[in-house]
Protein backbone atom coordinates (compact mmCIF):
# COMPACT_ATOMS: atom_id res chain seq x y z
CA UNK A 1 0.00 0.00 0.00
CA UNK A 2 2.77 2.81 0.48
CA UNK A 3 4.19 1.60 -2.69
CA UNK A 4 0.87 2.21 -4.47
CA UNK A 5 0.85 5.97 -2.68
CA UNK A 6 4.55 6.68 -3.89
CA UNK A 7 2.84 5.91 -7.61
CA UNK A 8 0.55 8.36 -7.12
CA UNK A 9 2.67 11.06 -5.59
CA UNK A 10 5.45 10.12 -8.72
CA UNK A 11 2.44 10.87 -11.62
CA UNK A 12 1.20 13.75 -9.71
CA UNK A 13 4.44 14.79 -9.77
CA UNK A 14 4.77 14.09 -13.75
CA UNK A 15 1.54 16.08 -14.25
CA UNK A 16 2.78 18.71 -12.39
CA UNK A 17 5.81 19.19 -14.83
CA UNK A 18 3.57 19.12 -17.45
CA UNK A 19 1.88 22.20 -16.66
CA UNK A 20 -1.16 23.68 -14.16
CA UNK A 21 -3.78 22.89 -17.24
CA UNK A 22 -2.52 19.09 -16.76
CA UNK A 23 -2.84 19.50 -13.22
CA UNK A 24 -6.44 20.76 -13.54
CA UNK A 25 -7.24 17.92 -16.13
CA UNK A 26 -6.26 15.39 -13.37
CA UNK A 27 -8.31 16.65 -10.92
CA UNK A 28 -11.46 16.20 -12.87
CA UNK A 29 -10.26 12.26 -13.72
CA UNK A 30 -8.68 10.84 -10.77
CA UNK A 31 -11.99 10.53 -8.90
CA UNK A 32 -12.77 8.48 -11.59
CA UNK A 33 -9.63 6.41 -11.67
CA UNK A 34 -9.91 6.21 -7.85
CA UNK A 35 -13.63 5.42 -8.19
CA UNK A 36 -12.51 2.32 -10.16
CA UNK A 37 -9.79 1.61 -7.69
CA UNK A 38 -11.80 1.69 -4.43
CA UNK A 39 -14.41 -0.28 -5.98
CA UNK A 40 -12.51 -3.54 -7.34
CA UNK A 41 -10.14 -3.43 -4.58
CA UNK A 42 -12.36 -2.45 -1.47
CA UNK A 43 -15.83 -2.79 -2.05
CA UNK A 44 -16.14 -5.57 -4.84
CA UNK A 45 -12.76 -6.70 -3.52
CA UNK A 46 -13.77 -6.85 -0.29
CA UNK A 47 -17.15 -8.95 -0.91
CA UNK A 48 -14.74 -11.28 -2.55
CA UNK A 49 -12.48 -11.89 0.39
CA UNK A 50 -15.61 -11.75 2.59
CA UNK A 51 -17.27 -14.58 0.94
CA UNK A 52 -13.68 -16.65 0.51
CA UNK A 53 -12.47 -15.92 4.25
CA UNK A 54 -16.10 -17.47 5.64
CA UNK A 55 -16.31 -20.49 3.63
CA UNK A 56 -12.56 -21.09 4.33
CA UNK A 57 -13.47 -20.33 8.38
CA UNK A 58 -16.52 -23.03 7.66
CA UNK A 59 -13.70 -25.43 6.42
CA UNK A 60 -15.09 -25.51 3.34
CA UNK A 61 -12.87 -25.76 0.39
CA UNK A 62 -15.19 -26.83 -2.20
CA UNK A 63 -17.11 -23.43 -2.28
CA UNK A 64 -14.23 -21.10 -1.47
CA UNK A 65 -12.82 -22.93 -4.67
CA UNK A 66 -15.93 -22.31 -6.44
CA UNK A 67 -16.24 -18.84 -5.59
CA UNK A 68 -12.98 -18.06 -7.32
CA UNK A 69 -14.31 -18.13 -10.98
CA UNK A 70 -17.56 -16.37 -9.76
CA UNK A 71 -15.36 -13.51 -8.68
CA UNK A 72 -13.74 -13.99 -11.91
CA UNK A 73 -16.94 -12.79 -14.44
CA UNK A 74 -17.72 -10.49 -11.81
CA UNK A 75 -14.62 -8.60 -12.21
CA UNK A 76 -14.31 -8.82 -16.22
CA UNK A 77 -17.89 -7.96 -16.66
CA UNK A 78 -17.59 -4.52 -14.06
CA UNK A 79 -13.95 -3.81 -16.11
CA UNK A 80 -15.60 -4.39 -19.60
CA UNK A 81 -18.79 -1.83 -18.49
CA UNK A 82 -16.05 0.64 -16.92
CA UNK A 83 -14.11 0.93 -20.45
CA UNK A 84 -17.86 1.46 -22.35
CA UNK A 85 -18.63 3.94 -19.87
CA UNK A 86 -15.51 6.27 -20.22
CA UNK A 87 -14.40 5.90 -23.76
CA UNK A 88 -18.01 6.72 -25.03
CA UNK A 89 -19.32 9.60 -22.19
CA UNK A 90 -15.93 10.53 -21.19
CA UNK A 91 -16.51 13.70 -22.53
CA UNK A 92 -19.82 14.61 -21.16
CA UNK A 93 -18.82 13.50 -18.01
CA UNK A 94 -15.65 15.35 -17.42
CA UNK A 95 -17.74 18.55 -18.23
CA UNK A 96 -20.56 17.72 -16.42
CA UNK A 97 -17.30 18.31 -13.82
CA UNK A 98 -16.47 21.39 -14.71
CA UNK A 99 -13.98 20.73 -17.38
CA UNK A 100 -13.28 22.86 -20.02
CA UNK A 101 -10.57 24.44 -22.62
CA UNK A 102 -7.22 22.99 -22.14
CA UNK A 103 -8.16 21.20 -18.92
CA UNK A 104 -10.54 18.95 -20.28
CA UNK A 105 -8.11 18.27 -23.38
CA UNK A 106 -5.73 17.03 -20.86
CA UNK A 107 -8.10 14.70 -18.95
CA UNK A 108 -9.59 12.95 -21.94
CA UNK A 109 -5.62 13.04 -23.39
CA UNK A 110 -5.21 10.86 -19.81
CA UNK A 111 -8.88 9.34 -19.99
CA UNK A 112 -8.80 7.55 -23.19
CA UNK A 113 -5.88 5.50 -22.13
CA UNK A 114 -6.55 5.02 -19.04
CA UNK A 115 -10.21 3.26 -19.08
CA UNK A 116 -8.90 0.96 -22.07
CA UNK A 117 -7.35 -1.33 -19.64
CA UNK A 118 -9.93 -0.98 -17.07
CA UNK A 119 -10.29 -4.75 -17.37
CA UNK A 120 -6.62 -5.44 -16.40
CA UNK A 121 -7.61 -3.35 -13.12
CA UNK A 122 -10.47 -5.53 -11.65
CA UNK A 123 -8.94 -8.19 -12.90
CA UNK A 124 -5.46 -7.98 -10.91
CA UNK A 125 -7.59 -6.26 -7.90
CA UNK A 126 -10.24 -9.30 -7.76
CA UNK A 127 -7.45 -11.91 -7.97
CA UNK A 128 -5.42 -10.75 -4.95
CA UNK A 129 -8.13 -10.02 -3.10
CA UNK A 130 -9.71 -13.78 -3.64
CA UNK A 131 -5.78 -14.65 -2.32
CA UNK A 132 -6.02 -12.39 0.15
CA UNK A 133 -9.32 -14.16 1.18
CA UNK A 134 -7.25 -17.39 1.74
CA UNK A 135 -5.13 -15.24 4.69
CA UNK A 136 -2.09 -15.07 1.63
CA UNK A 137 -0.89 -11.58 2.25
CA UNK A 138 2.52 -11.97 0.66
CA UNK A 139 2.18 -12.79 -3.09
CA UNK A 140 -0.72 -10.13 -3.78
CA UNK A 141 1.63 -7.47 -2.23
CA UNK A 142 4.69 -8.45 -3.75
CA UNK A 143 2.96 -8.71 -7.44
CA UNK A 144 1.92 -5.08 -6.63
CA UNK A 145 5.00 -3.72 -5.33
CA UNK A 146 6.33 -4.90 -8.69
CA UNK A 147 4.12 -3.22 -10.49
CA UNK A 148 4.17 -0.04 -8.88
CA UNK A 149 7.69 -0.13 -9.36
CA UNK A 150 6.81 -1.11 -13.37
CA UNK A 151 4.37 1.83 -13.53
CA UNK A 152 6.50 4.55 -12.29
CA UNK A 153 9.09 3.81 -14.61
CA UNK A 154 7.09 3.42 -17.52
CA UNK A 155 4.77 6.51 -16.43
CA UNK A 156 7.93 8.69 -16.35
CA UNK A 157 9.39 7.32 -19.57
CA UNK A 158 6.26 7.04 -21.99
CA UNK A 159 4.84 10.70 -20.03
CA UNK A 160 7.77 13.10 -20.45
CA UNK A 161 9.98 11.41 -22.79
CA UNK A 162 13.54 10.12 -21.30
CA UNK A 163 16.14 9.20 -23.03
CA UNK A 164 15.61 8.00 -26.68
CA UNK A 165 11.75 7.74 -26.43
CA UNK A 166 9.72 11.12 -27.17
CA UNK A 167 7.11 12.41 -24.88
CA UNK A 168 3.28 11.45 -25.34
CA UNK A 169 2.18 13.88 -22.25
CA UNK A 170 -0.90 12.26 -19.97
CA UNK A 171 -1.58 9.61 -22.77
CA UNK A 172 1.81 8.11 -22.08
CA UNK A 173 1.35 8.41 -18.15
CA UNK A 174 -1.90 6.87 -18.50
CA UNK A 175 -0.40 3.95 -20.48
CA UNK A 176 2.51 3.26 -17.88
CA UNK A 177 -0.89 2.71 -15.74
CA UNK A 178 -1.98 0.46 -17.96
CA UNK A 179 0.88 -1.90 -19.16
CA UNK A 180 1.47 -2.33 -15.19
CA UNK A 181 -1.95 -3.75 -14.29
CA UNK A 182 -2.06 -6.26 -17.44
CA UNK A 183 1.18 -7.70 -16.77
CA UNK A 184 0.20 -8.23 -13.15
CA UNK A 185 -3.42 -9.12 -14.36
CA UNK A 186 -1.37 -12.50 -16.38
CA UNK A 187 1.00 -13.06 -13.73
CA UNK A 188 -2.17 -13.59 -11.15
CA UNK A 189 -4.40 -15.41 -13.41
CA UNK A 190 -1.41 -17.66 -14.16
CA UNK A 191 -0.58 -18.00 -10.14
CA UNK A 192 -4.26 -19.01 -9.48
CA UNK A 193 -4.23 -21.61 -12.25
CA UNK A 194 -0.69 -23.43 -10.53
CA UNK A 195 -0.22 -25.74 -7.82
CA UNK A 196 1.06 -22.83 -5.64
CA UNK A 197 -2.28 -21.45 -4.82
CA UNK A 198 -4.29 -22.99 -2.39
CA UNK A 199 -7.43 -21.98 -4.35
CA UNK A 200 -7.60 -22.78 -8.15
CA UNK A 201 -9.10 -21.07 -10.64
CA UNK A 202 -11.07 -23.66 -12.83
CA UNK A 203 -13.52 -23.51 -15.67
CA UNK A 204 -15.04 -26.53 -14.98
CA UNK A 205 -16.59 -25.06 -11.88
CA UNK A 206 -20.62 -24.78 -12.45
CA UNK A 207 -21.78 -21.29 -12.09
CA UNK A 208 -24.61 -20.72 -9.24
CA UNK A 209 -26.54 -18.14 -8.64
CA UNK A 210 -25.82 -18.03 -4.73
CA UNK A 211 -22.58 -17.85 -5.24
CA UNK A 212 -22.93 -14.59 -7.22
CA UNK A 213 -25.02 -13.52 -4.30
CA UNK A 214 -22.66 -14.43 -1.86
CA UNK A 215 -20.14 -11.75 -3.10
CA UNK A 216 -22.32 -9.07 -4.70
CA UNK A 217 -24.18 -9.11 -1.37
CA UNK A 218 -21.45 -7.96 0.18
CA UNK A 219 -19.41 -6.22 -2.53
CA UNK A 220 -22.85 -4.20 -3.95
CA UNK A 221 -23.68 -2.85 -0.65
CA UNK A 222 -20.04 -1.72 -0.20
CA UNK A 223 -19.82 -0.18 -3.86
CA UNK A 224 -22.32 2.55 -2.35
CA UNK A 225 -19.81 3.59 -0.11
CA UNK A 226 -16.98 4.21 -2.76
CA UNK A 227 -19.74 5.58 -4.72
CA UNK A 228 -20.73 7.84 -1.88
CA UNK A 229 -16.74 8.92 -0.99
CA UNK A 230 -16.15 9.48 -4.92
CA UNK A 231 -19.54 11.40 -5.40
CA UNK A 232 -18.46 13.68 -2.64
CA UNK A 233 -15.33 14.61 -4.14
CA UNK A 234 -17.13 15.24 -7.65
CA UNK A 235 -19.57 17.46 -5.97
CA UNK A 236 -17.14 19.65 -4.58
CA UNK A 237 -14.30 19.42 -7.86
CA UNK A 238 -17.15 20.94 -9.43
CA UNK A 239 -18.29 23.50 -6.90
CA UNK A 240 -14.80 24.31 -6.72
CA UNK A 241 -14.11 24.64 -10.67
CA UNK A 242 -16.28 27.80 -10.20
CA UNK A 243 -13.56 29.16 -8.68
CA UNK A 244 -11.48 29.18 -11.39
CA UNK A 245 -8.65 26.45 -12.50
CA UNK A 246 -5.75 27.72 -9.93
CA UNK A 247 -8.44 26.94 -7.12
CA UNK A 248 -8.91 23.94 -8.84
CA UNK A 249 -5.90 22.92 -9.32
CA UNK A 250 -4.95 23.40 -5.35
CA UNK A 251 -7.94 21.69 -4.39
CA UNK A 252 -6.54 18.47 -6.60
CA UNK A 253 -3.18 18.59 -5.03
CA UNK A 254 -5.42 18.05 -1.94
CA UNK A 255 -7.79 15.63 -2.53
CA UNK A 256 -4.88 13.77 -4.13
CA UNK A 257 -3.95 13.11 -0.78
CA UNK A 258 -6.88 12.16 0.69
CA UNK A 259 -7.47 9.42 -2.06
CA UNK A 260 -3.75 8.13 -0.96
CA UNK A 261 -4.94 7.76 2.22
CA UNK A 262 -7.65 5.18 1.49
CA UNK A 263 -5.33 2.68 -0.10
CA UNK A 264 -3.06 3.36 3.35
CA UNK A 265 -5.70 2.40 5.11
CA UNK A 266 -6.65 -0.30 2.86
CA UNK A 267 -3.62 -1.89 4.59
CA UNK A 268 -5.25 -2.09 7.69
CA UNK A 269 -8.72 -2.71 6.30
CA UNK A 270 -7.75 -5.70 4.23
CA UNK A 271 -6.47 -7.55 7.05
CA UNK A 272 -9.35 -6.97 8.75
CA UNK A 273 -11.57 -8.58 6.14
CA UNK A 274 -10.57 -11.90 6.17
CA UNK A 275 -9.78 -11.85 10.02
CA UNK A 276 -13.31 -10.69 10.93
CA UNK A 277 -14.93 -13.35 8.06
CA UNK A 278 -12.87 -16.66 9.38
CA UNK A 279 -13.91 -15.31 13.24
CA UNK A 280 -17.59 -15.16 12.04
CA UNK A 281 -17.06 -18.14 10.02
CA UNK A 282 -15.84 -20.08 13.26
CA UNK A 283 -18.44 -18.29 15.18
CA UNK A 284 -15.27 -16.13 17.30
CA UNK A 285 -17.67 -13.19 17.80
CA UNK A 286 -15.85 -11.00 20.30
CA UNK A 287 -12.71 -11.74 18.55
CA UNK A 288 -14.14 -10.12 15.38
CA UNK A 289 -14.66 -7.28 16.98
CA UNK A 290 -11.77 -6.92 18.69
CA UNK A 291 -10.09 -7.19 15.00
CA UNK A 292 -12.45 -4.41 13.84
CA UNK A 293 -11.22 -1.76 16.53
CA UNK A 294 -7.64 -2.64 16.75
CA UNK A 295 -7.52 -2.44 13.18
CA UNK A 296 -9.08 0.77 13.11
CA UNK A 297 -7.06 2.71 16.04
CA UNK A 298 -4.26 1.99 14.33
CA UNK A 299 -5.59 3.51 10.71
CA UNK A 300 -6.30 6.58 13.05
CA UNK A 301 -2.68 6.83 14.40
CA UNK A 302 -1.17 6.54 11.09
CA UNK A 303 -3.04 8.51 9.19
CA UNK A 304 -3.94 11.21 11.40
CA UNK A 305 -0.07 11.66 11.94
CA UNK A 306 -0.03 12.22 8.29
CA UNK A 307 -2.96 14.90 8.63
CA UNK A 308 -1.11 16.68 11.25
CA UNK A 309 2.33 17.19 8.94
CA UNK A 310 0.60 18.42 6.13
CA UNK A 311 -1.16 20.96 8.27
CA UNK A 312 1.89 22.19 9.82
CA UNK A 313 3.98 21.87 6.76
CA UNK A 314 1.72 21.90 3.85
CA UNK A 315 4.71 22.45 1.64
CA UNK A 316 5.47 19.57 2.43
CA UNK A 317 3.41 17.57 0.09
CA UNK A 318 1.62 20.36 -2.48
CA UNK A 319 5.51 22.05 -3.65
CA UNK A 320 6.43 18.71 -5.03
CA UNK A 321 3.92 19.53 -7.53
CA UNK A 322 3.77 22.96 -8.65
CA UNK A 323 5.42 26.53 -8.00
CA UNK A 324 2.34 27.91 -8.85
CA UNK A 325 1.61 30.61 -5.44
CA UNK A 326 -2.02 30.78 -5.83
CA UNK A 327 -1.95 27.02 -6.59
CA UNK A 328 0.20 26.61 -3.53
CA UNK A 329 -2.42 29.26 -1.36
CA UNK A 330 -5.29 26.96 -2.03
CA UNK A 331 -3.61 23.42 -1.10
CA UNK A 332 -2.35 25.26 1.95
CA UNK A 333 -6.05 26.42 2.78
CA UNK A 334 -7.35 23.12 2.23
CA UNK A 335 -4.64 21.38 3.94
CA UNK A 336 -5.34 23.44 7.54
CA UNK A 337 -8.71 22.96 7.60
CA UNK A 338 -8.86 19.02 6.43
CA UNK A 339 -5.64 17.75 7.41
CA UNK A 340 -6.55 17.32 11.31
CA UNK A 341 -9.44 15.35 10.28
CA UNK A 342 -7.76 12.53 8.49
CA UNK A 343 -7.73 10.68 11.39
CA UNK A 344 -11.52 10.46 12.12
CA UNK A 345 -11.86 9.74 8.04
CA UNK A 346 -8.81 6.79 8.46
CA UNK A 347 -11.43 5.64 11.74
CA UNK A 348 -14.54 5.10 9.27
CA UNK A 349 -13.04 3.96 6.08
CA UNK A 350 -11.13 0.89 8.49
CA UNK A 351 -14.26 0.27 10.31
CA UNK A 352 -16.13 -0.08 7.00
CA UNK A 353 -13.60 -2.57 5.59
CA UNK A 354 -14.26 -4.57 9.10
CA UNK A 355 -17.89 -4.76 8.49
CA UNK A 356 -17.57 -6.30 4.89
CA UNK A 357 -16.13 -9.00 6.58
CA UNK A 358 -18.92 -8.94 9.08
CA UNK A 359 -21.21 -8.76 6.22
CA UNK A 360 -22.84 -5.54 8.11
CA UNK A 361 -22.69 -2.70 5.94
CA UNK A 362 -25.87 -1.14 6.77
CA UNK A 363 -24.09 1.64 9.32
CA UNK A 364 -20.97 2.57 7.39
CA UNK A 365 -23.11 3.01 4.28
CA UNK A 366 -25.52 5.81 6.15
CA UNK A 367 -22.43 7.15 7.49
CA UNK A 368 -21.45 8.05 4.27
CA UNK A 369 -25.10 9.29 2.81
CA UNK A 370 -24.97 11.42 5.74
CA UNK A 371 -21.40 13.26 4.59
CA UNK A 372 -22.34 13.30 1.00
CA UNK A 373 -26.00 15.19 2.06
CA UNK A 374 -23.71 17.91 4.40
CA UNK A 375 -21.21 18.28 1.72
CA UNK A 376 -23.67 18.23 -1.27
CA UNK A 377 -26.53 20.78 0.50
CA UNK A 378 -23.85 22.87 2.22
CA UNK A 379 -21.69 23.32 -1.14
CA UNK A 380 -24.74 24.55 -2.87
CA UNK A 381 -25.74 26.86 -0.16
CA UNK A 382 -22.40 28.18 -0.13
CA UNK A 383 -22.28 28.94 -4.06
CA UNK A 384 -25.58 30.44 -3.87
CA UNK A 385 -25.10 32.89 -1.22
CA UNK A 386 -21.35 33.65 -2.15
CA UNK A 387 -19.20 31.31 0.40
CA UNK A 388 -15.36 31.51 0.47
CA UNK A 389 -13.17 28.56 -1.17
CA UNK A 390 -12.04 28.11 2.54
CA UNK A 391 -15.32 27.85 3.93
CA UNK A 392 -16.11 24.90 1.40
CA UNK A 393 -12.27 23.33 3.22
CA UNK A 394 -14.23 23.75 6.56
CA UNK A 395 -17.69 21.59 5.06
CA UNK A 396 -15.26 19.23 3.98
CA UNK A 397 -14.04 18.53 7.21
CA UNK A 398 -17.16 18.54 9.01
CA UNK A 399 -17.91 16.06 6.98
CA UNK A 400 -15.00 13.67 7.36
CA UNK A 401 -15.54 14.33 11.12
CA UNK A 402 -18.99 13.08 11.05
CA UNK A 403 -18.31 10.01 8.93
CA UNK A 404 -15.71 8.76 10.80
CA UNK A 405 -18.03 9.51 14.25
CA UNK A 406 -21.37 7.41 12.91
CA UNK A 407 -19.30 5.10 11.33
CA UNK A 408 -17.65 3.99 14.74
CA UNK A 409 -21.31 4.71 16.80
CA UNK A 410 -22.66 2.11 14.30
CA UNK A 411 -19.96 -0.65 14.57
CA UNK A 412 -20.33 -0.68 18.28
CA UNK A 413 -23.82 -0.73 18.33
CA UNK A 414 -24.67 -3.37 15.95
CA UNK A 415 -24.23 -6.94 16.98
CA UNK A 416 -22.08 -9.35 14.84
CA UNK A 417 -23.55 -12.72 16.27
CA UNK A 418 -26.13 -13.22 13.48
Amino acid sequence: MTAGTLVSIAETWYVGYLGTMSLAGIALVFPCIMLQQMLSAGSMGGGISSAVSRALGAKDLDKANALVLHATLICLGIGLFFTLLFIVWGEPIFRLLGGQGEALVQSLAYANVAFWGAASIWLTNGFASVIRGSGNMKTPSLVLLIACVAQVTLSGVLGLGWGPIPSFGMAGIAMGYVIAFTASTLYLFAYLRSSRSMLRLSFKSPLSKPLFMDILKVGAMSSLTSLQTVATILILTRLISSFGPEALAGYGIGTRLEFLLVPMTFAFGVACVPMVGMALGAQLFERAKKVAWAGSLMSAALIGGIGVLVTVWPGVWSEMFTSNTTVLFHARQYFQWVGPCYCFFAIGLCLYFASQGAGKLLGPVLAGTFRLVVVAVGGYWLIQNNGSIEQMFMLIAAGMVSFGLLTAVAVWKVSWVR
